[in-house]
């Protein structure tokens, strides 16, 4: 019983776990600009196309309201997936979008999708980013998985792993994202808090992951391989590199 995980880009990796195809955050547009609330430059396109990855029995959605986690292609597979999770505000503004509330549990064939708090900023941060979430998988026999989403607290990840004390692998989005909205309060974990989320999790293994491609990513997967180095936990971190399917656990 394997999981392999494929890093397409950016948030958007593909799991096979227990039997199910699973894929997080899509994004697959060419680079380009994202004009908003705060322009958004992506800088790569996805390392394999969507049509790669065969069909989707599950969709991870942490949020819709920004393109770095949903952008135009990511919007067009969403109803191609057999299912969408994602938060009930998404699920208002997308059709094909099932929500879920912090701590709400939907059994998926044999995995229990249970989501998860996420907070995208420093505290007070959802008025202006919007409601975010993460989620953790079980399956009988299988390792635990925990996708954190874009969340940058490290005291939301100590309250899940107070509820989830055995999270084999933690899917962590980080690469300090920050578009100046809150100075210099990172939008995302950044090396020194996602080593802090990794002590936290004791000896799960940290799949890092929205590290690059995007211009307000502002730290690079380098520093964040030279934190887990310098304090002695490289042996719990996995570097994937985009479009290599690679065995995780």
């Amino acid at each position: 019983m394997t999981i392999s995980a494929l890093l397409v880009g950016g948030p958007t990796l593909h799991l096979s776990y227990a039997g199910l195809s699973i894929l997080t955050d899509p994004t697959f547009d060419a680079p380009g600009e994202y004009p908003g609330g705060a322009t958004l430059y992506k800088l790569t396109g996805p390392a394999v196309p969507a049509s790669a990855l065969g069909e989707i029995d599950v969709v991870l959605l942490s949020h819709d309201q920004h393109p770095d986690n949903l952008d135009g292609a990511g919007r067009e597979l969403l109803p191609t997936a057999d299912l969408v999770l994602g938060t009930p505000e998404s699920a208002d503004r997308i059709p094909h979008v099932t929500g879920l509330a912090p701590w709400e549990r939907r059994e998926v064939a044999s995995v229990a999708v249970t989501a998860v708090p996420a907070l995208h900023g420093p505290e007070g941060a959802e008025a202006q980013s919007g409601t975010v979430t993460g989620f953790v998988l079980e399956s009988e026999g299988w390792p635990t998985v925990y996708v954190s989403g874009d969340n940058a607290s490290v005291d939301v990840v100590r309250e899940i792993a107070s509820r989830f004390p055995l999270i084999d692998v933690a899917v962590l989005f980080a690469g300090a994202a920050n578009v100046g909205r809150f100075g210099d309060a990172d939008l995302t974990l950044n090396a020194r808090t996602a080593l802090e989320a990794s002590e936290v999790l004791g000896d799960a293994l940290v799949v890092p992951v929205h590290t690059e491609g995007w211009f307000h990513f502002s730290e690079t997967t380098e520093r964040l391989v030279g934190m887990f180095a310098h304090a002695g936990r490289e042996d719990r971190l996995r570097v994937l590199v985009p479009g290599e399917r690679t065995v995780i656990a």
